[in-house]
């Protein structure tokens, strides 16, 4: 049957042809061979043709390029067994406009018997609102659940920060009830027999038990000072402040410094010392060298070495300080800069574990590195890296 007779057929039929013209979305008629009989004035707007244009078209010119092929062999089969279904349910349709473009649908098929031929509507929906919606909605659920997974993350993390703070705080109480407590007692029994000692005979004990007052209360400074650093490294109150200062000076006026306080017998050698201006923070170099100094005097014993140098590697500056002492077991170097931390051969010499956690930050403050090379029974020698210029 020719297209003309059909539309005739179609068109005999009041209510059709009414249901036909007016209908909200496109609605294509096609015969068995894929040809358009019919289109209606909404899916003449739809596409963006006239229906002359495309009556007497195959079907395929309102599929997008690429998938014409594919289409021409579902057409086929729907025909071989033709029933009123949604067309590609679950998947994304997309029809092609006259000028190129695609838009989405949405596709229901149904099919009509005129004459003993099969005819195959397609009613078809433009759906681009609906998936710009879906797509905003889409866009904003991301968004949602990427803001759920950050505030999540946040709040793991300061349950973190609380549990390792919890953690500081138990090992500070730990640590001060004793730590605190031996020094205290020496000083109250030393300060007790000073008050006996009177007489000149007893100077040499008198002097003996002042050195012990002395040694007590520098390692209660020590041990606040400590704690000090610690509070305002974790409140950020520590910035570096740049400034240009010869480092010989400064190393030389730190180890003129120490001299009186090292054990019986311990040198601080100078092994190599550049007298070149450097930029950076003063005081905490002055820190960072003070404490591993210390370190080193604490953990070697009487008459024993500690070697400091410092020298240059183009732009940074790299100080080292050596010592001949205990060392530090293989066991415990990966946990070294952790805070309250104590390597296990230490035995019954002071400190608070927080000294190489609080040189580390210094020197990451600095934007430098802290490294060691350290073997048991035979010492250690830490090397840290700080830029000494101005631009880091």
């Amino acid at each position: 049957m020719e297209a003309d007779q059909l539309i005739g057929t179609f068109e005999s039929e009041a209510g059709f042809k009414a249901l036909f013209d007016y209908a909200t979305i496109g609605i294509v008629v096609i015969n068995q061979q894929g040809v358009i009989v019919m289109i209606n004035p909404n899916g003449e707007k739809l596409f963006g043709y006239h229906k002359a244009e495309l009556i007497g078209q195959k079907m395929e010119v309102l599929i997008p390029t690429k998938l014409r092929e594919q289409h021409i062999h579902h057409r086929t089969e729907y025909f071989d067994r033709p029933k009123v279904r949604p067309m590609g349910a679950g998947l994304d349709l997309y029809a092609s406009k006259k000028d190129g473009s695609e838009l989405p649908v949405e596709i229901s098929l149904g099919n009509y018997q005129v004459n003993g031929e099969t005819l195959a509507v397609a009613f078809i929906s433009d759906i681009t609102e609906r998936k710009e919606a879906e797509r905003e909605k889409k866009e904003y659920t991301e968004e949602l659940e990427k803001k759920v997974k950050e505030r999540t993350k946040e709040l793991e993390n300061a349950f973190l920060h609380e549990h390792e703070l919890n953690q500081l705080k138990s090992a500070f109480v730990s640590l001060a009830s004793h730590e605190f407590r031996t020094p205290l007692s020496t000083i109250m029994s030393s300060v007790d027999l000073l008050s006996r000692y009177d007489t000149e005979e007893y100077k040499e004990k008198k002097g003996k038990h002042l050195k012990r007052v002395k040694s007590s209360v520098r390692n209660l400074v020590s041990i606040l000072d400590d704690f000090l650093s610690l509070d305002k490294l974790e409140q950020g109150k520590i910035k570096p402040e740049l400034l240009e200062f010869p480092i010989e000076k400064l190393v030389h006026e730190l180890v003129e410094n120490f001299q009186p306080i090292l054990k019986e017998g311990q040198q601080i050698k100078i092994q190599a010392c550049d007298d070149r201006v450097i930029c950076s923070d003063k005081k905490l170099i002055k820190n960072i060298v003070t404490n591993l100094v210390s370190n080193a005097s604490k953990y070697s014993v009487e008459n024993d070495p500690i070697e400091v140098s410092c020298e240059f590697e183009k732009d940074v500056i790299v100080i080292i300080v050596r010592d001949y002492g205990i060392g530090i077991p293989d066991a415990d170097q990966l946990k070294l800069f952790g805070s309250f931390y104590r390597a296990s051969n230490v035995g019954n010499i002071q400190g608070t574990g927080l000294g190489l956690s609080i040189v580390q930050r210094y020197v990451e403050l600095l934007g430098g590195t802290i490294t060691f090379e350290s073997k048991q029974n035979e010492g250690t020698a830490f090397i840290v890296r700080l830029p000494c210029e101005k631009n880091f």
